[in-house]
């Protein structure tokens, strides 16, 4: 049982820890509000949802090192949280206690945020600072997560637009290299992700299967501290056969052939491509132009990424059911839909065939009479 005793001229409440030492819980101006605040203890201990103040007054940089012992990220993800920590929210609340973080203040850290971060990563940032505050809930350090519900998203993110097999033909006529011509074929007519084709190996392309693997433990390409290394792709679902249509496994076939090494899509000497080399080098001046050779944009400010937008549209534009969409791009359906979807071969018969087909009509129809990549 707690109990209250005078310490000067205020009282305090006291109470005994299961271990038998004794703790303060809090300190009144007068005998009647620590008295109050006693039966509140004793009723919180009695149903075993009481919290030790003291748990609670530890700084969140006090807390993010003890957190950081039990949690588990793969390395890309700590370095971002690191980065986020380190550059955003320990500046602000690393020295404020947890039981005194408030929601206005994290209203308040948003708008901040917001005049010099793009909005996605403002979410982010309040993603990991909800993380460590849920966690603290979970810990029984704090009563209530302050962050929980707290808007970052106004609604109005901007639509990624997707290319015309057209667009994507145009492009390519800007790129150079060969082998990054057929890079972002391959991006647009598989949908795979930046990580999935530049860690692409020749030992998981399987040509006379028609098909591509992504292997589960060294299916991607990740950069993590300006170093590059294999590792498993995004998520278990992307593990998966990509099947592909016939004039893409020839240009593929063109590729591997190129040169002797591990890579299907690499340097000149066989090194791994970087994805903000080849965004700043071939990716950008290709999509939005360049004034001084005189090209205007094709889509100004689309991301590499949006060839998944793209490809998405395009399954989508074709009828293809969504279990065989998902399967593709590598997501997971939820639910019953998820659970009693099937991929079938005739799905996926039907998937190459109208690739195929939009390749062959986007040949015969942009007005490019420079054009070199022909139909299979």
């Amino acid at each position: 049982m707690a109990w209250v005793e005078q310490r000067g001229t205020r009282w305090r409440v006291r109470y005994r820890n299961a271990d038998g030492t004794v703790g303060t819980d809090s300190s009144h101006p007068t005998f009647t509000a620590a008295d109050l605040r006693c039966k509140q203890v004793d009723i919180d201990q009695a149903y075993d949802t009481y919290l030790d103040p003291n748990s609670g007054r530890i700084t969140l940089a006090e807390w993010v090192t003890i957190w950081r012992q039990g949690h588990e990220a793969g390395p890309a993800k700590r370095v971002t949280y690191d980065s986020y920590l380190r550059n955003h929210i320990l500046p602000r609340f690393g020295d404020t206690p947890l039981n005194k973080i408030t929601r206005q203040a994290g209203k308040v850290f948003v708008k901040d945020l917001k005049r010099h971060l793009a909005e996605r990563t403002v979410e982010d940032v309040m993603s990991l600072l909800g993380l460590l505050l849920r966690e603290a809930v979970a810990d029984r350090r704090i009563g209530f997560n302050p962050c929980q519900g707290i808007r970052v998203s106004t609604g109005h993110r901007p639509e990624r637009t997707p290319a015309t097999t057209h667009q994507i033909n145009r492009i390519v006529d800007r790129i150079p290299r060969r082998n990054d011509q057929i890079l972002v074929i391959t991006a647009a007519y598989t949908g795979m992700r930046w990580g999935e084709l530049a860690g692409l190996a020749k030992t998981n392309t399987h040509l006379g299967d028609g098909l591509i693997r992504v292997h589960p433990s060294r299916g991607a390409l990740h950069e993590v501290s300006g170093k590059l290394y294999l590792g498993p792709p995004k998520s278990p679902a992307a593990v998966r056969d990509i099947h592909l249509p016939l004039f893409l496994i020839s240009l593929l076939q063109e590729v591997i052939d190129s040169h002797d090494h591990d890579m299907v899509f690499c340097g000149a000497r066989g090194a791994f491509l970087r994805r903000s080399a080849m965004s700043r080098r071939v990716w950008r001046p290709a999509v939005n132009g360049n004034p001084r050779t005189g090209t205007g944009p094709i889509l100004e400010g689309m991301h590499f990424h949006d060839t998944r937008h793209t490809h998405k549209t395009w399954l989508i534009e074709d009828d293809i059911p969504e279990i065989v969409q998902a399967r593709r791009l590598g997501h997971r359906l939820s639910g019953v839909r998820g659970v009693y979807s099937h991929v079938t071969p005739t799905m996926i018969n039907r998937v190459i065939t109208s690739l195929q087909k939009r390749w062959q009509h986007s040949e015969i129809t942009t007005p490019n009479p420079e054009r070199h990549l022909h139909a299979a």
